[in-house]
């Protein structure tokens, strides 16, 4: 989209083509005050904050609804919008407890900053106090928590709950004379829809919706914000842990909208499951076992014991009776070292990681498919495709923050969502097509989808002749598999399954969003292989908002595999039997490396229990 200009007080500046007067301001250092809008949300214009004025209308427009023009000008500083801002405060004050002193939000409130700003005089309006106390709906849950006397009622709660997270647990509400957030039946939050991804907490302007185990823990100013990637799925949501240095603890978890992949959104175990980071039960020594105990040890005499035990076992049962389990929750450096140790100083290739057990047909089918084995496209592409096939996810329970952009691009309307799982699941609300079939018919009902595309003439020939290979192998593959064949197999229409590769091979860009339900079978290879065809028959690979996208389960899984945590190849995915490969690790980390390939997860625990491997490390 093109860029427009227009002035804003006096100068010139640039915005894309379509959005507001704020975004222009925001986006060139002009500051206006508003309360209500957030870069995630349509625009409400309730606070009435960001009024502005501008040449050749009448009247002060609110600059968050007001889509910038070319050539427009604009004031956000005068005498009258100045009064006006200050009276809108004084009316927003009498309605709200001052309590800056012990409110948790002091330092990181807007109204407070505004007030400040604009000289508001607190008692120019009578302070209005609710006549009957209502009960709260935030009582009795254990991570957020609801001060009506505080809240301004700008509906940024409220807005993101329905728009962004799509639960619609909380909305605003006429009781006992009184305007205020509550659930749609004023029950209690936990009956509700609510999903305690703690979104209400990180876009409250004034402290009136706050995280309730950090209350009392430290306010704004004394909290170093610390930027990390979450440890939990593989979405990599980038997130700011909140760190009293004094008392060397976490307060709190916030996010900032605009820092990709997660733009601000958290789900529950990001924004509230970060406490096991100062939990007493972490390890803060080395332990020996004794007698069946363990007893504390000096990193001295814990080194030199591991040292010695794996060196005995090595010298007496060789190289390959020793074994290593690296990581898929530790960095790209631990997996590095980690598996360099095992091949250049234990000297086996025995080494693997958890992603044997979730994603280890997603590496072998992708990279079979497409030479890599990861996602072929970005996440941020999901909202903007035209047509997304999610199959054996349950993204809004697995990958929340994925889970709810899938949710929003298609509320949106410009996204059709095609979903196949044998549960009914979250997403199935949303789907313009959801297929229920069989547990372990996955083969089955991708399969017919490309013998419909196929036999009506909607592959991408161009894309099939220039980029792929064995195309009339996948066509006899699948010829058998016609829709009312995978039907009785799937337990799906027939109609459905020509639906969903109609809709899929007409889009001008689909994407593929699968996970477990797929990789974890007999057949998982197999499944994934399927897909990737389903992607390359309509020529949706190498194009933007496209691709065939597996979601990880762990945050490093990508990282783990990269750096060679897998027993079968170097960082890199060099193949440890290949001869040119071994010859340049081993002038690279001078040492000898074995060209025979490792064993497994699951081979080493069997080869343990045969006696095969006498130590694990």
């Amino acid at each position: 989209m093109k860029n427009i200009e227009l002035t804003i007080d006096g100068k010139i500046v640039s915005v894309e083509q379509g959005k507001s007067v704020l975004d222009a301001a925001l986006e060139n250092g002009v500051d206006i005050p508003h309360i209500c809008y957030d870069p995630r949300l349509t625009p409400t214009g309730s606070c009435r904050l960001c009024l502005v004025e501008i040449e050749g209308q009448r009247g002060l427009q609110t600059s968050c609804s007001r889509i910038a023009e070319e050539g427009m000008v604009v004031s956000t500083e005068t005498k009258e919008i100045a009064k006006s801002r200050k009276s809108t405060l004084e009316l927003m004050i009498s309605e709200h407890r001052m309590v800056c002193a012990t409110c948790d939000a002091d330092g990181d409130c807007l109204l407070q900053d505004y007030a400040y700003r604009y000289h508001v005089n607190e008692d120019r309006f009578p302070k209005i106090k609710p006549k009957v106390k209502v009960p709260n709906f935030t009582n009795y849950h254990k991570a957020i928590q609801y001060d009506p006397t505080k809240c301004v009622r700008c509906m940024r709660c409220v807005k993101i709950c329905e728009e962004v997270q799509g639960a619609n647990a909380i909305t605003l509400r006429e009781r006992a004379g009184q305007v205020l957030v509550t659930t749609a039946f004023n029950t209690d939050l936990r009956d509700s829809s609510c999903e305690s991804c703690g979104q209400c907490v990180g876009v409250c302007p004034v402290g009136a919706m706050t995280n309730k185990p950090a209350v009392k823990l430290g306010k704004v100013k004394d909290l170093e914000k610390v930027l990390t990637t979450c440890v939990y799925c593989g979405v990599g949501c980038q997130l700011e842990l909140n760190v009293d240095r004094k008392n060397n603890r976490l307060v709190k978890v916030t996010s900032t909208p605009g820092i990709i992949p997660n733009d601000g959104n958290t789900c529950v175990k990001g924004r509230f499951g970060m406490d096991f980071i100062g939990s007493p039960e972490r390890l803060t020594h080395p332990l020996i076992k004794e007698n069946g105990e363990f007893r504390k040890a000096s990193w001295d005499e814990a080194l030199s014991l591991v040292v010695s035990k794996l060196s005995s076992l090595k010298a007496e049962f060789g190289p390959d009776a020793l074994a290593s389990f690296s990581s898929a929750k530790t960095t790209n450096e631990d997996n590095y070292v980690m598996q360099r140790f095992t091949r250049a100083v234990l000297g086996t290739n025995n080494i693997d990681h958890c992603a044997r057990l979730c994603h280890a047909s997603t590496v072998t089918g992708l990279a079979k498919s497409f030479g890599s084995g990861a996602m072929t496209n970005s996440i941020a592409e999901i909202r903007k495709a035209p047509v997304i096939f999610v199959i054996g996810s349950n993204t809004t329970e697995n990958h929340p923050v994925i889970g709810i952009t899938i949710r929003q691009a298609v509320r949106s309307g410009d996204t059709q969502l095609i979903l196949a799982d044998p549960r009914k699941i979250s997403l199935s609300g949303d789907a313009g097509i959801y297929m229920q079939h069989k547990p372990g018919t996955d083969v089955a009902l991708v399969n017919a989808m490309m013998n419909v595309i196929i036999s009506e003439g909607l592959e991408d020939k161009e894309f099939i002749e220039t980029r792929t290979e064995d195309y009339d192998l996948v066509r006899k593959a699948v010829e058998r598999f016609t829709p009312e064949m995978a039907a009785g197999i799937c337990g799906v229409s027939a109609k459905s399954i020509r639906e969903s590769a109609r809709i899929y091979a007409k889009a001008s860009a689909a994407s593929i969003i699968y996970s477990m339900g797929i990789t974890q079978h007999a057949t998982g290879t197999d499944n994934v292989l399927s897909l990737a065809n389903l992607a390359m028959l309509t020529g949706n690979v190498g194009k933007e908002n496209a691709g065939v996208n597996p979601l990880r389960g762990q945050n490093n899984v990508q990282g783990a595999c990269d750096m060679g945590a897998l027993p079968d190849v170097y960082p890199g995915y060099q193949k440890v039997d290949l001869p040119e490969a071994q010859a340049k690790f081993q002038k690279a980390w001078n040492a000898e490396l074995s060209i025979k390939p490792g064993l497994t997860v699951v081979e080493i625990m069997h080869a343990a229990e045969a006696k095969e491997i006498r130590g694990i490390y």
